[in-house]
């Protein structure tokens, strides 16, 4: 079912007209928020602010649980961080996630409010036990096809864990960074302004990268 709203939202950048029956199973699905999530929104003038501005309200209508800011101070604009009121937010999306990525913003979504993630009980032990300060940025594009997996992964990880926060750039809105960084490659993830990894990776393998990474 997911699938079918990615499609839908690929198709509604330019309509920005949202179907009355697929509102109703996205409504569906935020209905299993079982506590409030804060969307906040850190824009410009730009006209992807403007995009963002409206994708975000028509997201954040569909429940009551769903609470939308645009008063962010982030640098990159446009861009929104996803997280609980009571806490600072971990999970932020530079860019808009359509395309390939708007179900890492379903999923994100509901993880942070509360509904369980479909992965073993040891893995989020093993997340809820990492030690440190991990600050993950995934530089991807909306047309990637293995984008989706690392960045859900580390959405996870984020959820999970509090020492854990994860950036998802849209590098075709960043293009500085992208070259900055001289990236080749999507997706590419930077820890702590440093160089991590690329390629796709599932929860279970950045577990062990990360196991790696505190054993040297």
């Amino acid at each position: 079912m997911l699938k079918v709203l990615k499609s839908f939202f690929d198709k509604r950048q330019s309509a920005r007209v949202i179907d009355a029956g697929l509102v109703a199973q996205l409504t569906v699905h935020l209905e299993k928020l079982k506590s409030p999530v804060e969307l906040v929104a850190s824009l410009d003038d730009s006209i992807k602010s403007h995009e963002l501005r409206a994708f975000l309200a028509e997201i954040a209508i569909l429940s009551d649980k769903i609470r939308l800011c645009e008063e962010g101070n982030e640098g990159r604009k446009p861009s929104f961080s996803l997280g609980r009121p009571d806490e600072p937010a971990r999970i932020r999306f530079a860019g808009i996630p359509l395309g390939q990525e708007f179900t890492s913003l379903v999923l994100a979504l509901l993880h942070t409010g509360g509904h369980p993630p479909k992965v073993e009980a040891n893995v989020i032990e093993q997340i809820r036990a990492i030690r440190g300060t991990f600050n993950f940025e995934t530089y991807m594009t909306l047309s990637c096809h293995n984008c989706p997996d690392v960045v859900q992964s580390l959405n996870l990880l984020a959820v999970v864990n509090p020492n854990i926060s994860h950036t998802m750039i849209d590098g075709t809105l960043f293009l500085s960074e992208i070259e900055q960084f001289k990236i080749k490659v999507v997706p590419t993830v930077y820890l702590n302004g440093q160089f991590f990894d690329q390629g796709r990776k599932t929860v279970e393998e950045y577990l062990a990268k990360i196991g790696t990474e505190l054993a040297n």
